[in-house]
């Protein structure tokens, strides 16, 4: 497996000026059932609602498979590498956590999602972490309601301390 290739990075004064403003908007990926069942398998979690398209459709009101919640959350990663700004200074990013997650409406298999990111607190937390919360919602193409709703906490570690790369101006 690959790391992710982030497309932009901005210099981290310009990061922090842009708080509350700064939004990102991934590419589509398709949610297939390969994926689905390759999560299914990793996870332990064969919920036919996931795995058996026939019964699916039959018993379900989903119309088919549905991609599991989680599954849809462990993508934020790859959807914000290709569109959310990573500090220039960074030598890792690495998830924090959330302080809130709501999944929405299912993933129908074969759909398209994207992720829609906002930048809403950008701070030091230790002399060489920049702690960044956005507000994250997972689209699907065509459905007006969210797969999700998340605040996303990511650790951004930094090659110096925040203070000697913004001038002593923290």
């Amino acid at each position: 497996m690959r790391e992710p290739v982030y497309r932009t990075t901005l210099p981290l004064g310009q990061l922090l000026s842009r708080v509350g403003e700064l939004e990102a908007v991934s590419d589509w990926m398709v949610v297939s059932q390969e994926m689905i069942d390759g999560f299914a398998d990793l996870t332990g979690d064969r919920q036919f609602i996931h795995v058996d398209p026939v019964r699916a459709r039959a018993e379900t009101p989903f119309g088919g498979t549905i991609a599991h919640g989680f599954l849809t959350l462990s993508l934020l990663s790859t959807l914000a590498a290709g569109c959310v700004p990573r500090p220039a200074e960074a030598v890792i990013g690495i998830n924090y956590g959330f302080d809130r997650i709501r999944f929405l409406a299912p993933v129908p298999s074969g759909s398209r999602i994207r992720g829609r990111f906002r930048l809403v607190e950008s701070g030091e937390r230790k002399p060489r972490e920049l702690l960044s919360r956005h507000e994250v919602t997972v689209e699907i193409e065509g459905i007006e309601t969210p797969a999700l709703a998340a605040n996303w906490l990511t650790l951004a570690v930094l090659g110096a301390p925040v203070a000697d790369i913004l001038g002593g101006t923290t």
